[in-house]
């Protein structure tokens, strides 16, 4: 053998780890430990760079799902006697089926009942909806004025006896409180602020007697000057012809008399019959956006001429919310 080379270069001062590159018949594999030793720490950093767009990911999915059960958990929270309100980007529908007239129906549909009135006159049929769980009722004024007996049909088809707490004529609103209930679903009062011409509505109500009827269609017009009566006794012409009113200086329905008051509606194009008045106009999330008021029924001399032509009128449900304290307190009409 070959005597060792005396200018053979010393081994290095560290000991080599593994080579990356072992068996590829050089000492190149020796060369990439430090690039190889670095090279997880890319990784480290992209790992952590993703945990909070993941957190923040997680939390957009929790909000979600919790938005669904907003409406319910504030209810729970506020009590029997206090009716739950939310803006109109609240949804009382499931996540995912916003808009939808069979989720909408489904959610809200409890919350709707028939009533009936009777008075010197004869009797009425009107809607009305569930504000409490403990009861409170809101409709229009004209479905209960001068009745000597109120009864509420609830969707389950349970009859109670209801007991008119406050009148406001000049609104055309009327307060009830059902006799003997409890856990009643109550109905989430939305902010007709937020409404917009074109937005989905959906009508629930109990036109001509027929309780729970679903009609839906979308906002037409804002802030159309409607002008209604505000004699007892008027309520009954809605069993023929519907509720009169006045619009645009046409009467509409019948003569609406000497006495009458005018506020802003929404107009809505889904089909309202007599009988859907103090029902519930809805927006695509569940919520109640208006109280259904008067709609314009062509005459029914002739078959060609009966029925909705979705012409329907509804009273800003913000208006009924700034009015329930009068009502609770016995109306505006002592």
């Amino acid at each position: 053998p070959s005597p060792v080379d005396p200018e053979w270069p010393p081994p290095p001062a560290y000991r080599p780890g593994p080579a990356q590159g072992a068996g590829d018949g050089d000492g190149g594999g020796t060369a990439l430990l430090t690039p190889a030793a670095a090279e997880p720490a890319p990784h480290a950093r992209r790992r952590r760079s993703r945990g909070p767009l993941g957190l923040l990911a997680a939390v957009a999915i929790v909000a979600a799902a919790i938005g669904g059960g907003t409406a319910y958990g504030i209810q729970e929270l506020t009590g029997n006697n206090e009716a739950v309100s939310s803006s109109t980007t609240t949804s009382v529908v499931p996540t995912g089926r916003t808009g939808s007239v069979a989720a909408i129906a489904a959610a809200v549909s409890p919350s709707v009942v028939e009533i009936q009135a009777t008075s010197n006159s004869g009797r009425s049929t009107g809607s009305g909806v569930i504000i409490t769980s403990g009861g409170e009722v809101v409709t229009n004024n004209h479905v209960v004025a001068g009745a000597s007996s109120v009864k509420v049909t609830t969707s389950t088809g349970k009859t109670y006896t209801a007991q008119v707490v406050g009148t406001d004529s000049k609104k055309d609103l009327a307060l009830l409180k059902v006799q003997g209930a409890t856990g009643l679903k109550a109905a989430t009062l939305g902010n007709s602020a937020g409404v917009r011409v074109g937005d989905t509505v959906v009508a629930i109500g109990s036109p001509e007697g027929l309780s729970g009827t679903v009609t839906s269609g979308i906002v037409s017009a804002l802030d159309r000057d409607v002008t209604v009566s505000t004699e007892e006794g008027q309520q009954q012409q809605q069993q023929g012809g519907g509720w009169p009113f006045e619009f645009g200086g046409r009467q509409f329905n019948g003569d609406t008399g000497s006495s009458t008051t005018t506020y802003k509606a929404i107009q809505t194009d889904a089909s309202l019959n007599p009988g859907n008045s103090g029902g519930a106009l809805i927006d695509a999330g569940g919520n109640i956006i208006g109280i259904n008021s008067a709609m314009y029924s062509a005459s029914s001399s002739s078959s060609s001429d009966a029925g909705s032509i979705g012409l329907g009128f509804a009273i800003p449900i913000n208006t009924v919310k700034s009015d329930l304290a009068t009502l609770r307190a016995g109306g505006a009409d002592d």
